[in-house]
């Protein structure tokens, strides 16, 4: 699915474009779209691996058609009813059967899978699954031609040559609502988590007693991971949320959307630029508020931000570190957003007044317990410190009632 270059098609230009799964690239010929590029560990490299698929090609705004498809494309990931059937793909110098395996794979629906098998049958070569699965592998128009809804015999994820591996093809399948048999289970959220919720609960209760008997009072785990669009788009509206009851936050995260429009995911670092002061004050935010907004725009404009995708190659440390250096992001912050947007295994935030309240509570302490007491005792529940902080949150929540 990563064609270094196909020397038969010309393309006319390349543009970038945000996804869930990080900076995709497009390309472009006279007869249609002549390449798709999922996201690389960076952006520079993404635009480096078009280069080099499409010879002497330019970075240049899309025309009128690819805007069009770019279009259907986001509304996919945002979960619309949204059809790429009319996006037409220049299959010049594609290999025949290639061209049939491509067009059997477009008419897989999103939120369903077929195997590698069953392609090949619908093609009448019911022989040919070790074929499909090549010609998939090199396939050059990711997303558009949906070779991450196809999997081996058995509803096994099989391979993914993306960057990102099997793990960018579970988070495709997750936004699109796909449940394969050997997936973890999916949330409504930006992607799966990279562990197994029951075995996570099960080790908890194995290492603590106290913990498991709130565990069984509270019953199943259901944490769900929320959709980021971006990093960006993830902080932005954290900063937004900071010290305000969530009604109230709510609107006026709602007012800064509605000063872009066509933000559908909220607005980019861009527009956060271009817009005055007053006029992001005029949403209801606060000046140091709007200054967070802004110094979080400029350092995502001088690439100081990873995207999603550099995210989720980076440890929970390393985040905290890069991320707390933009203005009104400190440490719980970041913890928050890999718990709730990243879903990070093992993150346990300390300082939290509801952990250390479902901690007391849990735990039976006379005084509230410091962050060293919580660490302390923290230590036994790695790798799944989230699934604890979970409960002790529930615990939290139970007493407040």
């Amino acid at each position: 699915m990563d064609v270094l270059q196909n020397d038969a098609v010309t393309a006319r230009g390349f543009a970038l474009f945000d996804s869930p799964i990080g900076r995709c690239g497009i390309a472009w010929s006279d007869r249609g779209v002549a390449g798709l590029q999922l996201p690389e560990a960076r952006e520079a490299l993404t635009r480096a691996r078009l280069l080099r698929r499409f010879l002497g090609v330019r970075e240049t705004a899309p025309p009128t058609e690819i805007e069009r498809a770019l279009a259907s494309i986001a509304a996919l990931f945002r979960g619309e009813a949204a059809s790429l059937d009319d996006v037409v793909l220049d299959m010049e110098g594609v290999p025949a059967f290639d061209q049939r395996v491509y067009e059997v794979a477009r008419t897989i629906p999103p939120g369903s899978t077929l195997s590698y098998g069953e392609i090949a049958a619908r093609l009448g070569e019911p022989g040919s699954a070790r074929a499909v699965g090549q010609a998939l592998g090199k396939n050059p128009f990711a997303i558009v031609v949906p070779c991450h809804r196809v999997l081996a015999a058995g509803g096994k994820m099989g391979g993914f040559s993306a960057n990102g591996g099997i793990v960018t093809k579970r988070r495709l399948l997750s936004i699109e609502g796909a449940l394969t048999s050997d997936q973890l289970p999916l949330f409504d959220g930006d992607g799966t988590f990279g562990f197994d919720p029951s075995a996570a609960v099960d080790q908890l209760r194995a290492v603590d007693s106290a913990l498991g008997r709130l565990i069984e009072s509270v019953g199943p785990l259901r944490l769900e991971l929320k959709r980021a669009p971006s990093l960006f788009g993830a902080l932005a509206e954290a900063i937004v949320y900071q010290q305000l009851h969530g009604r109230a936050a709510e609107a006026i995260y709602a007012r800064l959307c509605g000063l872009y429009p066509r933000a559908h995911d909220g607005p980019t670092a861009e527009q956060i630029l271009r817009t005055s002061d007053a006029r992001l004050r005029s949403a209801g935010l606060s000046r140091a508020k709007a200054l967070s907004l802004r110094d979080l725009a400029e350092k995502a404009r001088d690439g100081q931000i990873p995207t999603l995708t550099e995210a989720h190659g980076m440890a929970d440390g390393a985040l905290v570190e890069r991320l707390t250096e933009v203005r009104g992001i400190g440490r719980w912050t970041v913890e928050m957003l890999l718990i709730f947007r990243l879903g990070r295994p093992d993150v346990l935030p300390s300082d939290d007044y509801g952990i250390r309240k479902g901690f007391a509570i849990a735990f039976k302490t006379r005084d509230m317990p410091s962050r060293a007491d919580v660490d302390r005792r923290g230590t036994r529940w790695t790798p799944y410190r989230t699934v604890a902080s979970w409960y002790l949150w529930r615990a939290a929540e139970r007493a407040a009632e």
